[in-house]
């Protein structure tokens, strides 16, 4: 735990340095857990900090697993931009580790609003300590209608093993625009192949060069993790 700590002190002395920085175009998200139409400016750079925490069975333990993530991404041109992630993980029942990193590509189709659906592109290729790695992609369709966004993902994933299958599962939100400081959603997220479906509220805030969403999903039947709560962070440099 003193390791987990210290990391967590490390993101805040890091983004505390970055926002007394200049400014630049950040990357904004309305969820957790679903992608929208966004991609980086050309040039543009931003840190973003995850943390997650999973709660399997509350009947049997209320402790969770816990999950961090840091991103670095940087727009490569005004529709495509990259990422790195360093990923870390506590289970309840275990110690802080490094669980790996993720390399990854968005690319938008076109402007927003060209086209009747606004279509964008995800391939990440994910190099995990603990178990194979494994690609990940994501169809994601979105569209604004006034102050209401809706966004679907539709997502693929496949380890890096000989006949190991496919999974399917998706990634959906809509979500408000209360202010230009405040969002309100609603998501939903799952696996078709596993059956696991969740679904929970989402609220998006920003001010200056800071924003911060927090969101929780709870299971849709007995297959699925009782809660999962969300907390991301993004600040442009």
């Amino acid at each position: 735990m003193n390791i987990a700590i210290k990391w967590f002190a490390a993101v805040g002395l890091a983004a505390a340095i970055l926002i007394g920085r200049g400014v630049a175009r950040a990357d904004q998200k309305a969820y957790v857990w679903t992608y929208d139409y966004s991609t980086l400016a050309k040039d543009s750079a931003e840190i973003e900090y995850y943390q997650t925490a999973v709660t399997k069975d509350r009947k049997v333990s209320g402790a969770s697993d816990w999950q961090q993530q840091v991103e670095v991404e940087y727009g490569i041109t005004d529709r495509l931009d990259a990422a790195i992630y360093q990923m870390f993980e506590q289970p309840a029942d275990g110690s802080f580790f490094y669980a790996g990193y993720k390399l990854r590509l968005r690319y938008r189709v076109a402007e927003q609003n060209q086209l009747p659906v606004d279509v964008l592109f995800y391939a990440e290729h994910v190099e995990n300590t603990d178990e194979a790695s494994e690609f990940e992609g994501k169809l994601v369709l979105a569209k604004d209608i006034g102050r209401v966004n809706i966004a679907y993902n539709q997502v693929f994933e496949k380890a890096y093993v000989k006949d190991a299958g496919a999974e399917h599962g998706y990634a959906a939100g809509i979500s408000y625009r209360i202010s230009d400081s405040f969002r309100l959603g609603l998501e939903s997220k799952g696996s078709y192949r596993e059956g696991t479906y969740a679904a929970g509220p989402t609220i998006s805030w920003s001010r200056g060069r800071l924003w911060a969403n927090l969101g929780a999903v709870f299971a849709l039947n007995d297959k699925t993790n009782d809660r999962e709560t969300r907390f991301l962070m993004g600040i442009p440099f």
